[in-house]
């Protein structure tokens, strides 16, 4: 790998763990995990639902990306992770298409886990990749 950056992002929150908002490396971008907090008031409860959880969680890793120059449509990989898989797949699967419409896609992973950080509900991390002529 050539010429690594890490990414902390003006305007948000620390990460919740000891880790970068981000990490590039030849044009591809690795987002850290997002979750239901809300950005301006981070320490504000996280939504009571599935629906409002993953809404605050895509709109969260939108703006990430968009700190970047990027958008989802430049994401190619996703990982869901769910505290209540069962319960809540489909629900988050409703919201989450909203945000990935049409065929292009990105692949997606989506496991069941027992914990997550502040008790979310969800959580998501995801690759991108910067168009060829603004990869460095």
């Amino acid at each position: 790998m050539s010429n690594i950056k890490y990414h902390i992002l003006d305007g948000f929150p620390p990460s919740v763990s000891p880790s970068s908002h981000a990490t590039e490396t030849d044009g591809f971008v690795y987002l850290t995990g997002q979750f239901g907090r809300n950005l301006e008031q981070p320490d504000d409860p996280l939504p009571e639902t599935i629906e409002g959880q993953t809404e605050q969680t895509l709109r969260n890793m939108a703006r990430a990306l968009g700190a970047l120059g990027l958008g989802l449509d430049n994401v190619l990989s996703v990982r869901v992770f769910l505290t209540r898989f069962k319960r809540d797949y489909d629900a988050m699967n409703a919201v989450y298409a909203g945000h990935f419409s049409g065929t292009a896609r990105p692949v997606r992973t989506c496991v069941g886990v027992t914990d997550l950080v502040r008790d979310a509900l969800i959580e998501i991390d995801c690759v991108a990749r910067r168009p060829a002529s603004a990869a460095s």
